[in-house]
């Protein structure tokens, strides 16, 4: 039997808001956010990786940070860059193991007590 969370039936397919408000921009320092966002845009270049396999990578990553913006906005690129729904599963279910693996290398700590 499958598991989800109670919030897919109640139809709460988001546990941030949409829509951001764009007044928060005004209290980070311009100059720095522009820097971030010209280092990312190079980072997310084509370069000895293509624009679809970094966009995968990205999607993988997203599950592991565990931002809903990231996640759709990455994933969407990815499928612009020409990644199908199959290898987005893929990078996912690898995001899945490599996020379960931590749990069960760590798993003595908490019984070492």
């Amino acid at each position: 039997m499958l598991y989800f969370h109670p919030a897919v039936f109640l139809g709460m397919d988001y546990h941030y808001a949409k829509k951001r408000d764009p007044k928060v921009n005004e209290y980070f320092n311009k100059e720095v956010m522009e820097a971030w966002s010209k280092w990312n845009d190079l980072v997310m270049a084509p370069g000895k990786l293509d624009k679809k396999t970094k966009e995968l990578i990205a999607v993988a990553c997203t599950y592991m940070t565990r931002c809903p913006y990231c996640i759709e906005g990455h994933a969407k690129a990815a499928v612009k860059a020409g990644a199908t729904k199959e290898e987005l599963a893929e990078v996912i279910q690898i995001a899945m193991a490599l996020s379960s693996g931590a749990a069960v290398a760590h798993r003595n700590f908490a019984l070492d007590v």
